[in-house]
């Protein structure tokens, strides 16, 4: 939903202890989405062979198909028949502030997902994603990686607010990468009590999104890694644009390239993302991808990036309904 006012404007610094707002909207616009398909699809995009692990409800056919004819392999995605898929309300004012509401569903049954069992078809993973989900989901996933050695991403993202610090940072530990926002950073930080050269002992990256200032790569020891995002074309819907950026970011780092054209690849998905409303209707174009690259990072950064997308179809040769 689109307000076309600003959020800010109705609040009241002195009624803050009792508010009570309606926005009237200009019109009500239902999109496929969440996290983890977000990403996934993303991954898809670029050509790589994404494996979704999540729990749906009885209504999540259609999108199911969708997802396999963009590359997402969805064997692991649990069908709960008595419950609906996880829906996120939202609505977007003129300056791109959001305010929204959470509806769990079928995602509570998450954490009855078996990675072992995922894996066990699918042969390893070069790294698990652990987005967010049901928490305890989140935590015992975690877990099975960690028992298996297999290298995790975290992203506690949106669940950071009902997490302790003590279950934050249990998600953190041991992570090969850390994903925040720099507003999830600090929640972090203010969670765990600890300062950010600790969360640094713990994970292998911190890869932390900047917004319009782009985004800032540490790790522990090294000298910081920034990259700011591309021109964009236009501002359309800021939904999804982090997700498009881990999609981004994770592609490249499983191509192995450089940090620095991980993060650069990640800030052109994003700009996609950003240019377009939802968070899947973007178009990737194989050939207007890199030379945006190479535009904004230069020749060096698309000539490495080209030849993994070399194999990735242009959106003409895509299937119809996509």
């Amino acid at each position: 939903m689109t307000f076309p006012g600003a959020i800010a404007e109705q609040l009241l610094p002195d009624e803050l202890d009792r508010v009570s707002l309606s926005f009237l909207v200009d019109g009500l616009e239902i999109r496929r989405g969440g996290v983890g398909a977000n990403i996934a699809l993303g991954l898809g995009r670029l050509g790589l062979a994404p494996v979704l692990v999540g729990a749906a409800g009885s209504d999540h056919a259609a999108y199911d198909a969708l997802l396999r004819d963009g590359g997402v392999d969805t064997a692991g995605v649990l069908t709960v028949p008595d419950l609906l898929t996880a829906r996120f309300l939202c609505t977007t004012d003129r300056d791109q502030n959001q305010i929204a509401s959470f509806y769990p569903g079928a995602m509570t049954r998450a954490a009855t997902i078996r990675l072992a069992d995922v894996l066990a078809r699918t042969g390893p993973a070069r790294i698990v994603l652990v987005g967010p989900d049901d928490p305890e989901a989140m935590r015992v996933r975690t877990e099975e990686c960690r028992a298996a050695g297999i290298p995790f991403a975290a992203d506690p993202s949106q669940q950071l607010a009902r997490l302790t610090g003590a279950e934050a940072l249990d998600l953190v530990r041991g992570a090969e990468v850390l994903f925040t926002n720099a507003y999830e950073r600090e929640l972090l930080l203010q969670k765990t009590g600890l300062a950010a050269d600790e969360v640094l002992r713990q994970v292998g990256s911190w890869v932390t999104t900047l917004g319009a200032d782009g985004v800032r790569i540490e790790r522990r020891g090294e000298p910081d890694v920034r990259t700011s995002p591309p021109p964009e074309r236009l501002k359309a819907d800021p939904t999804g644009v982090g997700d498009a950026f881990r999609a981004g970011y994770l592609a490249a780092t499983v191509w192995h390239l450089p940090t620095l054209v991980a993060a650069r690849v990640g800030c052109l998905l994003a700009t996609l993302a950003l240019e377009a409303v939802g968070t899947q209707e973007y178009v990737l174009d194989p050939a207007d991808f890199l030379r945006r690259l190479a535009d904004a990072y230069g020749p060096d950064t698309a000539g490495l990036v080209g030849p993994h997308l070399a194999s990735v179809r242009t959106p003409e040769a895509l299937p119809a309904g996509r």
